[in-house]
């Protein structure tokens, strides 16, 4: 009875703390959702109002139109959503190509080359950017959509990603497409990658994040406002002299709606890609 009224006890101390969390990570984004149909004299006003009254809908205006009226944020908000989905879309299929490889071929060296790619996670992306940014100048590719592109088109996180999902696919069920006479490339895209899905979610939804809010790059390789992208706008937006509480949460939530919808798009195939499944015997 003690044993039962104990773990009784741990199970809603376990509730009470996720609530807590859950409510500490969902403040801030209500405070950007309601602020931003503030005038930024009521965000000021304490105690904070959560309520808009009145709804200012003119901060959405300004955070497009700019202080200056360029509408240049809708630009920056293409060049986001190519330079994100170009990445993603390249990383899923060099990752997964790559994680099938290591998966399920044998060959001299195999374990080498894993942990050769899983040593460049250690390197921290400060350390390469001046030799990644003097091959984009060799290249000519500065202030263009390939230098903002094709750094990012692999990652080592998403080989190792791959490959940690695709080891537990059956062996019995690629043998028996090579019985049937499949070529390898027909194994992969036909009945690996299509196998794949909650891993594939889940690495669309980290890359895209992860190139949506990639601020360092761009602002060395972006040197047009035309080629800047939403991050670097931000920055740019918020240390101008002339803009006010309530049009920077209008640009954050305009920001955050790309991201908000894909991963609601892909959250129930989320969770079962998320974890890191162990290797089996090599």
């Amino acid at each position: 009875m003690k044993t039962d009224t104990k773990t009784y006890i741990a199970d809603k101390a376990v509730f009470v703390f996720l609530i807590f969390s859950c409510f500490l990570t969902v403040i801030p984004l209500l405070f950007m959702l309601t602020a931003s149909f503030m005038r930024a004299i009521d965000i000021m006003k304490m105690p904070y109002r959560w309520i808009p009254n009145p709804v200012h809908f003119q901060n959405f205006y300004n955070a497009i139109a700019g202080n200056d009226k360029s509408f240049i944020y809708l630009r920056n908000i293409v060049n986001s959503l190519i330079v994100a989905v170009a990445v993603t879309t390249t990383t899923i299929l060099l990752a997964s190509m790559v994680g099938f490889g290591l998966a399920k071929y044998r060959f001299r060296g195999r374990n080498v080359v894993f942990l050769a790619i899983m040593a460049t996670m250690m390197i921290p992306f400060e350390t390469i950017m001046v030799p990644m940014y003097m091959v984009v100048m060799k290249l000519h590719m500065q202030n263009t959509y390939a230098g903002l592109i094709v750094p990012f088109m692999v990652n080592a996180f998403a080989v190792f990603q791959m490959r940690q999902y695709i080891i537990t696919f059956p062996e019995d069920m690629l043998d028996a497409a090579r019985i049937d006479g499949a070529s390898e490339i027909q194994i992969f895209f036909r009945i690996v990658f299509k196998n794949c899905t909650p891993a594939l979610a889940t690495l669309a939804v980290l890359t895209f994040r992860q190139q949506w809010d990639n601020l360092l790059w761009p602002l060395l390789v972006a040197q047009s406002e035309q080629m800047k992208t939403i991050p670097a706008y931000i920055v740019k937006f918020a240390a101008e002299k002339y803009s006010d509480e309530g049009v920077m949460m209008a640009v954050a939530v305009i920001a955050s709606v790309p991201i908000f919808t894909m991963f609601i798009c892909l959250s129930k195939y989320f969770v079962g890609g998320s974890s890191v499944y162990s290797a089996g015997k090599e």
